[in-house]
């Protein structure tokens, strides 16, 4: 049992090493304020949730990789871990703060970053 929390822990923390040892955010870049559904923002919330996401996460399937896969998951309507309503804003809590499996991304992505990762997702 020990053993387990032992290897679990050490790739938590490896996983968790990985995605903060990527580029960091570029020092306030000022982007231009976007929609969630436009296409310009899908598209750069492709490419971040490719750099930073998708070592945790498939974007083509709603199978488990390490974090639970995201396809659909505007249409399931709740997150699969606590079956909590999938809202903009609980994807911005939830991407900014993390949970105990999942590091915060609020030191990592600027807000806009963050709208952009949503509109993708939503289009998952």
């Amino acid at each position: 049992m020990n053993r387990n929390f032992l290897i679990l822990g050490t790739a938590v923390l490896a996983v968790a090493g990985t995605v903060f040892a990527q580029d960091a955010p570029p020092a306030k870049k000022q982007t231009k304020k976007s929609s969630n559904g436009d296409a310009a923002s899908v598209a750069r919330g492709k490419d971040i949730f490719e750099k930073k996401c998708a070592i945790c996460h498939y974007a083509d399937n709603d199978q488990k990789k390490i974090g639970p896969g995201l396809k659909g998951i505007s249409k399931r309507g709740t997150f699969t871990v606590n079956n909590n309503k999938v809202t903009d804003e609980t994807l911005k809590t939830w991407i900014e703060n993390g949970d105990t499996l999942m590091p915060p991304f609020k030191d990592v992505l600027d807000p806009a970053q963050i709208k952009d990762v949503i509109a993708y997702v939503k289009t998952l």
